[in-house]
């Protein structure tokens, strides 16, 4: 992704990998209409 995502901009399709191993779509595996969605890149 080369930009910023701003107000009203759709958020892009990604498909994540989990912690367990499973995999997740996002925007779409959310469930709802509205989300928060957290990187968190652990301790270094």
């Amino acid at each position: 992704m080369s930009k910023k995502l701003g107000m009203g901009d759709t958020f892009p399709n990604l498909t994540i990998s989990l912690v367990n191993g499973g995999t997740i779509d996002l925007p779409g595996g959310m469930g709802s209409k509205y989300g928060v969605i957290l990187f968190y890149r652990g301790h270094w």
